[in-house]
């Protein structure tokens, strides 16, 4: 297992696709920064517009693109030169080849991520570790659920980006914001209860649209754990070129 979690991170973290994760983790931490200079004596207007940009920004945007980018591309090169084959004929547990493949997108996306949402807290509430270490916790729930979600679709179909964007704006952007049910069943929603639920009065702006700590924490597990044995199911039924 130890040697495909090396091969499918070198496939992974690609430089074209590593150079627009980079900078898609960097313009959060570019708006901080400028917010952070703008605000000068007024701390308040800072923490406001970092509630804005957690969540508007880096959870609701950045975080999905990113893992999308990655997770989707999980199985994406042995597809396309027909060496799926080769692993699932091996007499190796589907779990192993599917858990390297997981590990592989949160070990590339998570660390940036988190670094950007901690670096976004740390100017926006004037280096409080409590805001910047729930925002890393948020984000690394996002980044594991995702993970598997996205890895799962790239397995059901190749255009699996195309379906993940679709999900992403629609489910997670459009139908989860304005329908308070569907937070529950919501990667957004997760990261937002575990945001709010760490830090609620840092991020009480919040309050409206996070879901309850232990319900958000029950959430993401059941969703990354469902995922993780759909991909393993998906593996194991589809038939390879």
């Amino acid at each position: 297992m130890g040697t495909m979690l090396l091969l499918s991170l070198r496939q992974m973290a690609s430089r074209t696709r590593m150079v627009i994760v980079l900078l898609l983790a960097a313009l959060p931490i570019s708006l901080a920064m400028l917010v952070s200079l703008l605000a000068g004596d007024e701390p308040e207007f800072a923490q406001e517009f970092t509630n804005i940009l957690v969540d508007g920004m880096l959870i609701t945007i950045v975080l999905p693109i990113v893992m999308m980018a990655l997770a989707t591309a999980a199985f994406g090169n042995e597809l396309e030169d027909r060496t799926l084959s080769y692993l699932v004929l091996k007499p190796i547990a589907r779990s192993k080849i599917v858990m390297p493949k997981l590990l592989a997108a949160i070990i590339v996306g998570g660390p940036l991520m988190i670094a950007s949402g901690v670096a976004v807290a740390l100017l926006g509430f004037d280096g409080n570790t409590q805001a910047a270490t729930a925002t890393g916790a948020a984000l690394l729930t996002g980044v594991v659920t995702y993970a598997a979600i996205f890895t799962w679709a790239g397995l059901i179909s190749t255009r699996a980006l195309a379906f993940a964007l679709l999900y992403v704006f629609l489910w997670e952007g459009l139908i989860s914001g304005f329908l308070e049910g569907v937070r529950y069943m919501s990667v957004r929603g997760y990261a937002i209860g575990v945001l709010h639920g760490m830090d609620g009065i840092g991020f009480e702006a919040l309050s409206d649209r996070a879901i309850e700590f232990p319900a958000a924490v029950v959430g993401a597990v059941m969703v990354t754990v469902i995922f993780f044995l759909l991909t393993i199911l998906r593996l194991r039924r589809m038939d390879v070129p």
